[in-house]
């Protein structure tokens, strides 16, 4: 592995993050209104009556009005919650319930399910710092994901959701790091 590829990863994700805290609110309000249009013309599209999906922080693409969409739709939304070991438990979103996870993230409350409750899914719907041309995401840095994605064996459709310029033409990758199948962004879905 390339030592300096932790540092680079780590020096993208701050950058990231910076632009993210200065968008406007116009801006994320009209980012809002297009992802929740985007992923429900792909929920729709690939007829998926279950997903999993996750809880936005602050300056985090807004998919809580996508999220009320499925729930008004009876798509059961399935959503996560950190477990000390790097794993995810999932519970069953019911639309009100929400604490503060272990890294200040926002985390639902519920009847955990495990682990494996992602296996019924439809489509999972996951959050990336950036995903590039080839599909590569790039996480926060906690692994959370791609150990989940790595011990599916049977794996539905996975989209990231970033903003437009988070889409890039590549992203450092170390071995553990999982792809996507796409990206669902304000401007569009892409399938890789």
């Amino acid at each position: 592995m390339n030592d300096d590829l932790p540092n680079r990863k780590r020096a993208l994700r701050a950058e990231l993050r910076e632009r993210r805290r200065i968008r406007t609110a116009t801006e994320r309000d009209t980012a809002t209104a297009d992802l929740t249009e985007h992923l429900s013309e792909l929920t729709t599209r690939l007829g998926a009556r279950s997903i999993a999906a996750y809880l936005p922080a602050s300056d985090e693409p807004n998919i809580r009005p996508y999220l009320n969409w499925a729930n008004g739709e009876g798509i059961r939304v399935l959503l996560p919650v950190s477990r000390d070991d790097g794993l995810l438990d999932w519970v069953v979103d019911d639309g009100e319930s929400e604490t503060e996870g272990p890294y200040g993230m926002p985390e639902a409350v519920g009847d955990v399910l495990g682990p494996i409750a992602i296996n019924d899914v439809d489509l999972i719907i996951v959050p990336a710092a950036s995903v590039d041309r080839s599909g590569m995401r790039m996480g926060w840095g906690r692994g959370y994901y791609d150990r989940m994605l790595g011990s599916m064996e049977q794996c539905p459709p996975v989209y990231a959701v970033v903003f437009d310029n988070e889409v890039v033409d590549e992203v450092p990758a170390e071995i553990h790091d999982k792809s996507v199948n796409g990206a669902v962004t304000p401007g569009g879905i892409t399938t890789f």
